[in-house]
């Protein structure tokens, strides 16, 4: 170095290097070889996640938490006693165990995710007694579905990483999970959601819709139940579903939120609204007729013809009448009448091509082409106003049928109820809605009207019920070939939209059927489900039927005196006498009693007919009578 530096100055700099490298190593090698079960706190503790709960307070995903199985490849010290240690833990063979750790990559690898508490307790055990060195666990927040797939799509998925993937769990993550403010230490809770279904209906539905999807041997259905006056969805089903506790290896179709973001064309059901649209605009009177004879036809100025065609002719018949029978030449005819602007602005014044903001992710707006529209042609108005060249969803369908229940002013859906914190505390509430009025009160009570008759002798009659006035319409569509432009010849959807009690609506029902196998008329596979359906939503939420029995009360209850229990000069016979009547003698002071057992009086000692004597003990065996 020239004696540019003094001998003692690098003597003092080599020791000091000496000093700090081996301090390294230390900490390096404590952290290896420190016993191999210890749980470093890698990030910080994780925010306890809020539940989501059905309307009444059952829970349908609860907060757990999981362990990841990690191994350190550099800090196992004996591959082979490791593997065999831990291969019944990652449900490997050991040799399978010790390709992955002598192969690694990385100096870091995930033997096993998720184990349970239980799971989680062995293992350490099972590594505590073999003394491995390079394992440890990540503890990481987890979820329990107690229900499965009931509700799965509406519910969603919370991933490893303790995000909502899909549905309300994305949805919601922020409430339910909330971020820590800076670096503070105190524990985060996230807030209870409490979702507008009810569990025990969604259940009872979903095995009337899962025996549907068998019988009709259909690719998916779905199923929505609404409070007509709230917009509250009480149940929401889509199937095939997922198990939520299996969900990464569920299938795209059992993952697929299809009321919220499938669009589709619904046929016939369709008419409702274009029926309602053509009367709010004043195209058509009530009582004005439209001739059908079985198809339609329209010469266009270029020489083209329009055809549409129809499964009758149904001569001169009036609105209702068109709807009764699903007349296509009617609603065509009714839609000369109407400019296509003012059409549109009405179906999508009913919510048509818009989303309806329910708290879902990825929600569809549909589509509602403009004559402005490269692909609109003189035959979009009327092959619209019957449900075709328009993309709906099955909540928009939903959301716009509650025009009519509410007399012209639809109310927005919903599928939260409320949000709570972990003590109960009401943080928001959901409270019903109302948008602007779309119909007037008279078209909405037509429409009601309307759809009663289809059900009591038009193509819904299979939905009607004996005791309970519904008003129906169904629609059976072509899809889209997905293969080849044009319909599918083969593929259908199949719905059939119901309000009940007609005369005043509480609930709104829709189902859909897509791709059934066999028979696809929506009249004969989806009416008599959608009949099933209301008649269990009409049970559960104990809507009165007519001709139910009943009877009146005077609102007074006579509560007869209970006997009081007494011993004279003789022993009365106990049998059959309950506990709480024996109790009073406990209190007398010349005689001893010995109860055994709990229920009802079975033998007593001394026996019936005995006579008392002073400090006498009496012995009473009780047992529940069968």
């Amino acid at each position: 170095m020239n004696n540019f530096f003094p001998r003692s100055r690098l003597i003092i700099l080599g020791v000091a290097g000496v000093i700090m490298a081996g301090y390294v190593i230390a900490s390096y090698a404590k952290l290896a070889f420190a016993g191999g079960i210890a749980e470093p706190n890698r990030t910080a503790e994780p925010a306890e996640r809020g539940q989501i709960v059905d309307r009444n307070g059952k829970p349908l995903a609860v907060p757990t938490f999981f362990y990841h199985l990690a191994v350190t490849p550099s800090a196992v010290g004996n591959a082979d006693k490791a593997a065999a240690v831990l291969a019944p833990i990652a449900g490997l063979s050991p040799a399978a165990v010790k390709a992955q750790i002598s192969g690694a990559k990385h100096n870091f690898l995930y033997l096993k995710k998720k184990l349970s508490e239980a799971e989680h307790e062995a293992a350490q055990r099972a590594i505590r007694e073999a003394k491995l060195s390079g394992v440890f666990f990540d503890r990481i927040p987890g979820r329990i579905y107690p229900e499965n797939a009931l509700a799965s799509q509406l519910i969603g998925y919370m991933g490893d990483a303790g995000q909502g993937l899909s549905g309300v769990e994305y949805a919601l993550q922020d409430a339910l999970s909330p971020r820590r403010s800076g670096d503070s230490g105190t524990a985060v809770h996230g807030s209870n959601v409490y979702l507008t279904i009810d569990a025990s209906l969604q259940y009872k539905l979903e095995g009337v819709a899962r025996k549907a999807l068998k019988e009709t041997r259909a690719e998916s259905m779905m199923l929505l139940a609404a409070d007509a006056k709230t917009g509250e969805l009480l149940s929401y089903i889509s199937l095939p579903s997922a198990d939520l506790n299996k969900y990464p290896q569920a299938g795209d179709a059992e993952r697929l939120n299809r009321p919220a973001v499938t669009a589709y064309e619904p046929g016939s059901v369709f008419k409702i609204f274009s029926v309602a649209a053509f009367l709010e605009a004043g195209a058509i009177r009530e009582d004005d007729t439209f001739y059908c004879d079985g198809k339609y036809e329209r010469q266009l100025q270029n020489g083209q013809t329009i055809r549409i065609g129809c499964l009758g002719s149904h001569g001169n018949i009036t609105a209702r009448d068109a709807l009764k029978y699903s007349c296509n030449v009617a609603l065509a005819r009714m839609s000369e009448r109407i400019d296509a602007e003012r059409f549109l602005a009405l179906l999508r014044a009913l919510g048509f091509g818009s989303k309806t903001g329910v708290e879902l992710p990825g929600e569809t707006r549909g589509m509602v082409r403009t004559p402005e529209d490269a692909l609109w042609t003189a035959r979009s108005k009327p092959t619209i106003s019957i449900g075709q060249e328009i993309g709906v969803s099955a909540l928009q369908m939903v959301e716009a049928a509650t025009a009519f229940t509410n007399r012209g002013v639809p109310v927005p859906l919903s599928v939260i109820s409320r949000v709570t914190d972990r003590a109960g505390k009401v943080l928001s509430q959901r409270e019903a809605e109302r948008r602007e009025r779309v119909l007037s009160e008279e078209t909405a009570r037509a429409i009601l009207s309307y759809m009663e008759t289809v059900a009591a002798s038009g193509t819904g009659t299979r939905a009607a019920l004996r005791d309970v006035n519904v008003g129906v319409k169904t629609g059976t569509a072509q899809m889209r070939d997905e293969k080849r432009d044009g319909y599918s010849q083969t593929d259908f959807v199949s719905n059939c939209i119901a309000v009940f009690p007609a005369e005043d609506p509480k609930i709104i029902l829709y189902i859909v059927i897509a791709k059934a196998k066999g028979e696809t008329y929506a009249g004969r596979i989806v009416a008599p489900v959608v009949a099933e359906a209301a008649s269990m939503i009409i049970d559960h939420m104990g809507f009165a039927r007519a001709g139910a029995a009943f009877f009146s009360h005077s609102g007074v209850i006579f509560v007869p005196e209970i006997p009081k229990v007494s011993v004279g000069a003789v022993l009365p016979d106990f049998t059959g006498t309950p506990k709480r009547l024996l109790v009073p003698l406990l209190a007398r002071d010349d005689l001893r009693i010995l109860i055994e057992g709990e229920g009802y009086v079975i033998s007593q000692t001394p026996p019936p007919g005995t006579p008392v004597t002073a400090d006498m003990t009496l012995k009473f065996r009780l047992d529940w009578e069968d």
